[in-house]
């Protein structure tokens, strides 16, 4: 009879990856998305920083590959895995990028790392974002009008929008993505002991320069903020931002204590 081969040991999910690899960096920079984002929004960003930078996105489920894994719902659920998974990568100085939901991550996983006294982000970029609720609850909206938000945000290639199967495929990832952004702002006491960078869109009707400017308020350190040409997405052409990104690196990450050995998964 013929034996039955054992099945291979399945592979633990990656929550981060080098975009490329760069192991004699002085930092890294951990990425993280936008509602219905994955790590390919940050695919050419090395090519824009110098060798002294590894870029690192770091990877959500409910995308890309691991799309097969339900996303989450909640900040306070999501950031202690963040914390965990993540700690491994956190042997060298390094910094937190995120853009949206992706900005409340980043402060959130911060101001957790600095309250227990764990290795620290020497800098935290927010971007297109905003402390406060903003005017529309998007994540229990119907459908059509959630789809009409995307929409107007210009949050999603006309291929999406104008086919209903991948619709019906990514609504669920960005309907969770919106109640993950929309119910995990930062306690308005909440003050991180770590230098803050915020962007704007000049154009952003919800996360402008003047509500943007809120973030000062969560900032223990120095604080910054810049506006960039353009709508909510302006980190499209991110050239201009990362010509500021690179420059606040490379004028120092801040304070850093070291955690364990990067592990072998990129």
């Amino acid at each position: 009879m013929p034996q039955n081969r054992p099945s291979a040991p399945r592979r633990a999910p990656r929550w981060v990856v080098s975009r490329p690899p760069r192991p004699a960096a002085d930092i890294r920079l951990f990425c993280f998305p936008y509602a219905g984002g994955g790590s390919s929004v940050f695919r050419s960003w090395a090519g824009h920083l110098d060798e002294r930078v590894e870029v690192c996105p770091v990877l959500l489920p409910g995308r890309e590959e691991r799309f097969s894994e339900p996303p989450h719902t909640r900040v306070t659920d999501l950031v202690p895995l963040l914390a965990d998974r993540l700690a491994g990568w956190f042997d060298k100085p390094f910094a937190f990028f995120g853009h949206s939901m992706g900005g409340e991550i980043a402060f959130a996983l911060a101001d957790y790392l600095c309250a227990r006294g764990e290795a620290r982000p020497g800098h935290v970029f927010v971007s297109g974002c905003v402390p406060v609720a903003g005017p529309v609850q998007r994540h229990a909206l119907p459908d059509p009008e959630l789809l009409a938000e995307i929409r107007e945000m210009n949050g999603a290639p006309a291929e999406f929008l104008n086919n209903p199967e991948l619709i019906e495929l990514m609504l669920p990832t960005l309907r969770a993505d919106f109640t993950l952004a929309e119910t995990g702002l930062p306690d308005p006491a909440a003050v991180l002991p770590v230098p803050l960078t915020a962007f704007a869109g000049t154009d952003d009707p919800e996360a402008g320069p003047q509500q943007v400017k809120a973030w000062s308020r969560h900032a223990g350190e120095a604080f910054e903020m810049y506006e960039l040409a353009g709508d909510h997405f302006f980190l499209h052409d991110a050239g201009p931002l990362l010509d500021i990104v690179g420059r606040v690196l490379s004028s120092g990450s801040g304070p850093h204590r070291s955690g364990r050995s990067a592990p072998d998964s990129r």
